[in-house]
């Protein structure tokens, strides 16, 4: 059996899931009529304590729309050099929103109140006006890691007195809360707007959420239906983001154990430097020296193990809902049979 820990997004319907899906009630959801898109509407709003959401198709495309929906064409927002909206959503700040970026080098990507003031432009015609702040938690090429509450009030209070809009993309938000203990509804007010997504941690298919007050929202559907994310009979796909929402979130803790048994297991290897701390379900191991991430995921694939590169000296490794007790316990064996042959210099030459 293969070990896929590419990523969470790898996981299937269960079959209490796929059930829910073939008796989701559905009808046409631009026209608002799909009563199941309006319950998981409903529900994931007064979940998180907002006011509204929107179901969107993807984590990329809530995460583009709160930026259209937060600027004007010429603005400029501010991230983290590591966030996913800069380097993973194919361009679409400047494609889409046709907005300028301010990068920041953080801690593992969390950046601080105090960085994000000395980066905003003064009023000044020759500058881009900052509009829009954006954090990711949790931390995707930060190893997962989560954002201090503390300081994400700090940048919230800075926000408000700059009038800038505060987005989060919060594709793993729910890993965040429950590695924190808080409530579900512990964002409530401090976000403009977050995203969801229900594909990765929570277990669903497709989809992702986009949070925020009615008036946000109204303009958010309004943009994605210009995106050509408006759908018809969407409560079929629907139903699997309320199950998920209703059954998966608790359950996340254990892929949190599970990844800190794996960065146990990996500080043991040899050919591993060292482990980003682990927080919750993303495990990213920097490679010793004479060892690159091509020669790794060779010698994990024939023994049937699934990782992503990141990078040339980094491998990531993600935990979720269909990685299981056995599963770590076989994925250790399998490790003990990883050969490799150094030649002469001490570089890997090659994998039995």
């Amino acid at each position: 059996m293969t070990i896929d820990l590419r990523s969470d997004t790898v996981t299937k319907p269960s079959r209490a899931m796929m059930d829910s899906i073939a008796k989701a009630p559905v009808g046409d959801d631009v026209f608002k009529e799909d009563p199941t898109v309006n319950e998981l509407e409903s529900f994931t709003a007064a979940l998180v304590g907002y006011e509204a959401s929107l179901f969107c198709c993807s984590g990329t495309q809530a995460n583009q729309i709160a930026i259209m929906a937060h600027t004007r064409s010429g603005d400029e927002l501010i991230c983290s050099d590591l966030a996913h909206i800069y380097l993973y959503e194919g361009g679409g700040i400047a494609a889409n929103a046709g907005c300028s970026v301010r990068l920041i080098k953080g801690d593992r990507g969390r950046i601080t109140r105090t960085q994000i003031e000395q980066n905003i432009n003064a009023d000044d015609v020759h500058f881009p006006a900052t509009t829009l702040v954006c954090v990711e938690d949790t931390m995707n090429k930060g190893g997962g890691a989560v954002y201090d509450p503390l300081e994400i009030q700090k940048i919230k209070s800075l926000c408000t007195e700059r009038g800038l809009n505060f987005h989060c993309d919060g594709a793993r938000i729910f890993n965040s809360i429950v590695a924190r203990g808080a409530q579900h509804d512990s964002l409530s007010g401090v976000y403009d707007s977050f995203s969801i997504c229900l594909c990765k941690g929570l277990g669903a298919p497709i989809g992702s959420m986009l949070v925020g007050s009615q008036e946000f929202i109204q303009r958010a559907r309004r943009i994605r239906k210009r995106l050509g994310g408006g759908m018809r009979q969407a409560g079929v796909i629907a139903s699997a983001g309320l199950f998920a929402l209703q059954n998966n979130i608790e359950r996340i803790a254990d892929d949190h154990r599970r990844a800190v048994d794996l960065e146990l297991i990996l500080n043991s290897q040899s050919w591993v430097k060292s482990v980003m701390p682990v927080e919750t379900n993303i495990v990213v191991f920097e490679l010793a020296e004479g060892f690159n991430a091509k020669i790794i995921l060779s010698a994990l694939n024939k023994q049937g193990i699934l990782a992503l590169a990141f990078g040339n000296d980094k491998v990531r490794m993600v935990t979720h809902l269909d990685f299981t007790d056995g599963q770590l316990a076989d994925f250790e064996s399998r490790l003990g049979s990883l050969d490799f042959e150094m030649n002469t210099s001490g570089s890997v030459a090659g994998i039995y």
